[in-house]
């Protein structure tokens, strides 16, 4: 069962947008038990994810990332990010949501990785 277009915008504006969230880079799948590998050391840190106000796109209710999303440079290889996760704090915190990239990246020393404005999507039906 689906979610009305007011009870999806109240939801995505309730769990993303009334306070501060941050992203989360994994190089294994989190799951719905937040139980997959978090990118550590070598000057990972995550990072703020602010979002648009939600738009319906594609018949769905979306928020997107309205800024770039820059993590610090890597000073030691970080992997292959395959997974990316919304958490509700700088450390530890809750985990919201996750979502496999659409095509993993490998972090190597001196490499950063970045998040386009508009390519950080949340849908909800």
């Amino acid at each position: 069962m689906g979610f009305s277009f007011a009870r999806a915008l109240a939801i995505l504006n309730a769990e993303f947008r009334t306070g501060t969230v941050y992203l989360a880079l994994y190089t294994s799948n989190p799951t719905a038990s937040d139980t997959g590998t978090e990118v550590t050391g070598g000057g990972y840190a995550r990072q703020v994810i602010p979002f648009s106000a939600p738009a319906v796109e594609g018949g769905k209710q979306s928020i997107k990332n309205n800024v770039l999303i820059q993590f610090p440079v890597a000073t030691a290889d970080w992997g292959t990010i395959t997974h990316i996760a919304i958490r509700s704090a700088v450390t530890g915190g809750t985990m919201t949501s996750f979502g496999a990239l659409t095509s993993p990246r490998t972090i190597m020393q001196g490499d950063r990785f970045v998040i386009e404005v508009d390519s950080g999507v949340v849908r909800l039906v």
